[in-house]
This record gives structure tokens, C-alpha cells and sequence, in this order.
């Protein structure tokens, strides 16, 4: 695969603050890379220093096999753009704040008329130009940031916490624009995100960052599979459970997390222990399920939520498990607060922290 941006031995100073420690990373083009790390690890200064918004204090990056230095950098910032964190949108109509970046490239009026009803279609705000953008939902103003990146058909597209706090359904929404933007474009998309569920959704590989420094890179599978203490303590991990494990002399063993729930593993271990069981790696039945699975139990739903496509369930078994089904099988099971359903999950399912 063609590298579209390279990092060799990136380091960022703030006086005593060192926020970015011999960054090695290389991007591919059309590929969607997330940057996973806890708030402080760095990702917004990298991502920051991709853009050409900011210089590295040591080490260089290259950009389309080019080394980026003053006499380009301007060039790396046309070819880019960054949607932050905290929408940053104009007090002015939704229009005119999508059609900014383009009147500042030159574009004509009648293209930026066009343009602006194309990137509003794309992010679901169809007939949303006169209205003002300041008075939109948090979401809906996400949208409309992303809506004015968008419309700069840029090569790299970056985005630092593109979903933080805004609602499920919004967050649905941009989880699947920036899928549909990158597979019909091939837009390469560089996401800085600590939750590790959007990583796994979107992204084709990602970098571990903690305290400055690449921890890991690899496809999503590779970096949830081996998580941390420290990724259990700050990623949105569910099913987390904490207790006393034995091994049954059977290859396995068993977790008492308390409140009459035993979990029964493929590892062998003794001791205090916690582990996770991912979400949609539980089924979930109306009736008893009969399955080689080693982990049945009973519960009742007590939170839904709907993401669109996809819902998710809080299920009281005796302690509370979250569980991810298709809005298909949702409606086709008919669930409701309080249905009483059936769990099951493999013992090769359950990772230990």
C-alpha cells in the first residue's frame, strides 16, 4: 500500500510538558487509522501536527513521500483538514459556514451552491442551509463541521473525537458517513478516539497511545484483545468483572464476580482476576439457550438503547451485562424494560485484563 503520510521520531515540547515522545507512524492512503488513547496521551498534538497546524519540536514528517518543512506546509494544508473536538462553527446560517473553505479556495458560487447541497445530503441535514448553525443540537452542529470538511474533498480527512457528547443517534449517523466517505471516496480518515468500540467499527488499523508514546499498532482485533490495566480503566469497556478465579482441572476456570455470578473461562488462572466478555460476543434468547457455550444465565432488561442499526440492551443477571443485537432481531423478539431473556457466551469469549 502507497504511504500517503509518514511520522520518523516525532517529538512535541510545551516548556516542561513533553506531550509527544519519538513518534514512528506511517498512513496509508484510503485507509481508516484511529488514534486510541485516554485524554492527555497526545492524539489531539498528533493530529494537530498531521494538519501542518503545528510544528514538531524534533523528527520530521513526510507527506506524500515528501518531507514537510516551511516551504510546503501550506501545500499539506490544502491537501488535509481537521474537524476538532469542540465545533467551532460561525454565528451565521449553515450555508455560509459550510460554504467558508470554499469561497476561500475561489470556488464559483454556482460550485459552492452545489457542493454545500451535496456534503448536507451526505450528513442527513437535507434543507438545513438558511438555518442558524449556533442554534442546531450539539450533534447536528458535529454534523455540519463535519458537513464544511467534507466539502474540501481533501486527500486526509482528521478527526479528534468526532462523536464525544453528543447522543447515540447522532453518533450513529457520523460513524456511518465517515464509513460510506471512505469507502465510496477513499478518503483517507485518521480518527483520535478513546473509545475502542468506534475503533473497531471504523477503523482498518490503530496506534495505542499512552503518555506520548506508540504503545502498539496493529488491526483493531490485535489492540482489544491485549488490553491494559490502564485501557480497562479509561476506554469504554462494558462487561468488565472483578473477582476470585479457580481452575475447575477441566482447561478452564471460574470467576466468582459476586451476586451469585460465576464466569467460566478458557484460561487457567488462581486468584484475584478481572475480565470482559465484548458485547457482541454475547447471544441473547427469549427461550433457554442450547449451545456448546459454557456461560448461560437469566436476566431481565432493564436499559435499551437504540443506535440505529444496531441496539443495545443492559441486562440484569444478577450483575448488570450490556449486550449488542441487530434493530432486526430487536424487532423480531419484540423486547421491551423488563422482558425476561436468556444470555450465553463462550468460555473462549471471556479475556482476562
Amino acid at each position: 500500500m502507497k504511504t500517503i503520510m509518514e511520522l520518523e521520531n516525532v517529538s512535541k515540547i510545551y516548556g516542561n510538558l513533553t506531550a509527544l515522545q519519538q513518534v514512528n507512524l506511517q498512513i496509508f492512503e484510503g485507509e481508516v487509522f484511529s488514534l486510541l488513547g485516554p485524554n492527555g496521551s497526545g492524539k489531539t498534538t498528533l493530529l494537530r501536527i498531521m494538519a501542518g497546524i503545528e510544528k514538531p519540536t524534533g523528527g520530521e514528517m513526510r507527506f506524500n513521500n515528501v518531507k514537510v518543512d516551511g516551504g510546503n506546509i501550506t501545500d499539506v494544508r490544502l491537501k488535509t483538514t481537521m474537524v476538532f473536538q469542540k465545533t467551532a462553527l460561525f454565528y451565521t446560517s449553515v450555508y455560509k459556514n459550510i460554504a467558508y473553505g470554499l469561497r476561500l479556495r475561489e470556488r464559483s458560487k454556482k460550485e459552492t451552491d452545489e457542493k454545500v447541497r451535496e456534503v448536507l445530503k451526505t450528513v442527513k441535514l437535507e434543507g438545513y442551509e438558511k438555518r442558524p448553525a449556533k442554534k442546531l443540537s450539539g450533534g447536528e452542529q458535529q454534523r455540519v463541521a463535519l458537513a464544511r470538511a467534507l466539502a474540501l474533498d481533501t486527500q486526509v480527512l482528521l478527526l479528534d473525537e468526532p462523536t464525544a457528547n453528543i447522543d447515540p443517534k447522532n453518533v450513529s449517523i457520523i460513524e456511518e458517513v465517515l464509513s460510506w466517505v471512505n469507502k465510496e471516496k477513499k478518503t483517507t480518515m485518521v480518527i483520535a478516539t478513546h473509545n475502542m468500540f468506534q475503533m473497531e467499527t471504523l477503523a482498518d488499523r490503530a496506534a495505542l497511545l499512552l503518555e506520548g508514546k506508540i504503545v502498539k499498532v496493529g488491526a483493531p482485533p490485535e489492540i482489544f484483545m491485549l488490553p491494559s490495566q490502564l485501557l480497562a480503566s479509561y476506554a469504554r469497556l462494558e462487561n468488565v468483572f472483578s473477582g476470585v478465579s479457580k481452575v475447575t482441572g477441566e482447561g478452564t476456570s471460574l470467576v466468582d464476580a459476586g451476586e451469585g455470578l460465576q464466569i467460566e473461562t478458557a484460561f487457567e488462572k488462581t486468584g484475584n482476576t478481572t475480565v470482559f466478555v465484548r458485547p457482541e460476543d454475547i447471544i441473547l434468547s427469549l427461550n433457554p439457550i442450547v449451545s456448546s457455550a459454557r456461560n448461560s444465565f437469566e436476566g431481565r432488561i432493564v436499559e435499551i438503547s437504540d443506535l440505529g442499526a444496531i441496539v443495545r440492551l443492559r441486562v440484569k443477571a444478577g450483575r448488570d451485562f450490556t449486550v449488542q443485537i441487530t434493530k432486526r432481531s430487536f424487532n423480531d423478539m419484540q423486547l421491551n424494560i423488563d422482558a425476561k431473556v436468556f444470555l450465553a457466551f463462550k468460555a473462549s469469549s471471556v479475556q482476562t485484563v
